[in-house]
């Protein structure tokens, strides 16, 4: 763990994650099911986005939009979704998170449907919390569990700032 309790995952050849000393544990998701790279993409007049072929498979035929951290909207497997669900119920239970957080996560989440072209219908609401215009360019990007749709110049800032903390200039 680093200083701020940020438990950080090495992977073995064995496709097994080690958590500090030593401790082999299965990957909570198949390799196949993890989501990489950065893609530009376009939002339509009607809200509408082609999500990358290489993510499709793994979304279909549904998948759910929810808030993201940092204002961009998450999409989520199916299977995702359900652990996302059991995970905010357990944080409620034990006080981590209160019912308010509990209620605007499930009263913003979407499931969709993707069309015969791999499009999604992205909603008013998610467009607005993430800043997310029509007609304008967006990014899609993998962050390993789920699929983020950004504003392109808030997933530069954070992207940026990310980096910085890998080369280890902290700010």
């Amino acid at each position: 763990m680093d200083k701020k309790g940020v438990k950080w995952l090495t992977v073995g050849a064995s496709g097994d994650n080690v958590l500090g000393g030593g401790k082999r544990s299965p990957l909570p998701w198949s390799g196949e099911d993890v989501f990489v790279g950065v893609h530009e993409r376009q939002l339509d007049p009607k809200g509408r986005l082609a999500l990358p072929a290489t993510f499709r498979p793994r979304l279909e035929p549904r998948c759910y939009l929810a808030f993201g951290q940092d204002k961009c909207v998450d999409v989520l497997t199916a299977e995702a979704f359900d652990q996302v669900v059991q995970e905010t119920l357990n944080k409620v239970r034990s006080g981590e998170i209160n019912r308010n957080q509990q209620r605007a996560l499930a009263a913003n989440t979407v499931e969709v449907s993707i069309d015969a072209q791999g499009r999604i219908n992205i909603e008013e609401k998610l467009r607005e919390y993430a800043g997310l215009s029509l007609n304008s360019k967006v990014i899609v990007a993998g962050s390993f569990d789920r699929v983020e749709i950004w504003d392109p110049t808030r997933h530069q800032r954070i992207t940026d700032a990310g980096t910085q903390q890998i080369a280890g200039d902290s700010k």
